[in-house]
């Protein structure tokens, strides 16, 4: 293992150690789509298969709603029991790191769209992440 791998392996070790009954984030239904988007995508780049990489930029929205919905939860997390704040900031990061690989995931999609078909994906790209739009509102004086 690398020594930033190695790195990121303890950090998240010992955050997962810390994690509370106060602080846990239900996952229980909601579709694991983060891990196999690189694998979806590696199989539609294998096989030359540009159905198969339509439908991992397709799922992209889904893994933002599922990133919406944990960023929500743990904000609300953090606003009960602000000592829950740093355990919360680092699962954020490791939840946006998985939002991130589906993005990665999709640009890959599109890419091999354009590989096998000659011509880019003509559809508008769907996005569900709204929390990089989250404006907090303005106290009223």
């Amino acid at each position: 293992m690398s020594g930033s791998a190695a790195g990121h392996s303890r950090k998240a070790s010992i955050v997962a150690s810390r994690v509370t009954a106060a602080c846990t984030i239900n996952v229980k239904g909601k579709p694991t789509a983060a891990p196999s988007h690189p694998a979806n995508v590696l199989d539609a780049y294998s096989q030359r298969d540009a159905e198969k990489a339509l439908d991992v930029w397709r799922r992209d929205q889904e893994l933002d709603a599922i990133y919406n919905s944990v960023f929500r939860e743990l904000l609300t997390y953090m606003m009960e029991d602000p000592r829950n704040i740093g355990l919360c900031t680092h699962l954020l990061f490791g939840a946006k790191n998985l939002e991130r690989i589906g993005d990665h995931a999709t640009n890959i999609a599109e890419m091999i769209h354009f590989l096998v078909k000659g011509n880019p994906v003509m559809e508008q790209r769907p996005k569900g992440d709204t929390t990089s739009f989250a404006m907090p509102e303005r106290p009223t004086v």
